[in-house]
């Protein structure tokens, strides 16, 4: 079943001389249940083709699909609504909230719905992101691994048609960085989580089912 699909996504900024194609004419598609790895330089466009893919930016031209959704078709009040329920972010540098522990950051998606929390879900996703003794600790209390580990669970609860990772081991060290690709992989096989990464590292691009590889905005299979 097919869960995302990207047809001719074109993203321009500047105009005349100051103009850049950030993405050209970029088409592919997912299935549900699949780990697909973006890989690029940096400039390549990657980012700007996640933060599209995720509802934060509007293309110039093309359309999106999420489980069917055409993104493009949504007011910017029906697509936040849209994003925070069917789209889990998950971003380099955690963006969590200093002020609220770690079974407050998880479960803020769906505290900003005005949406119950099952508890039960709650206590599994602890488990699997290994954050169980740590529910009550704040993030300054918490190593970076912790941390991003706390951010993925905050993009698994709402249990999103889609998580978006935009270069999700890129503030960690090696150790730290092997443990979360392990861990996006796990919530892929067991939770049957699709799953879109976009890297600058191969190594870390091969623990996903495909890789896409990005360059100069324009997308090829590797």
């Amino acid at each position: 079943m097919e869960i995302l699909r990207v047809e001719n996504l074109t993203k321009i900024y500047g105009k005349d001389e100051a103009e850049v194609v950030a993405l050209d004419n970029a088409s592919f598609s997912v299935e549900k249940g699949e780990f697909v790895a973006i890989v690029g330089a940096s400039g390549s466009g990657k980012s700007t083709l996640l933060h599209l893919i995720g509802g934060v930016d509007r293309p110039t031209s093309g359309k999106i699909f999420i489980d069917g959704e055409d993104l493009s078709s949504l007011n910017d009040d029906k697509l936040a609504i849209f994003r925070r329920r069917q789209v889990g972010l998950i971003y380099q540098f955690y963006n969590l909230i200093p002020i609220l522990n770690v079974e407050e950051n998880i479960t803020l998606p769906l505290s900003l719905d005005n949406r119950e929390v099952d508890k039960k879900r709650l206590d599994e996703l602890l488990k699997l992101l290994g954050l169980s003794d740590r529910k009550t600790h704040l993030p300054h209390e918490l190593s970076g691994g912790q941390q991003q580990r706390t951010s993925i669970g905050r993009a698994l609860i709402t249990n999103p048609s889609i998580i978006l990772a935009d270069e999700p081991t890129g503030n960690l060290d090696s150790k730290s960085s092997d443990e979360i690709v392990a861990l996006l992989k796990k919530s892929n096989k067991e939770l049957n989580q699709t799953i879109v990464m976009i890297t600058h590292n191969m190594e870390i691009a091969k623990m996903a089912d495909r890789i896409i590889k990005i360059e100069d905005g324009r997308l090829s299979e590797v």
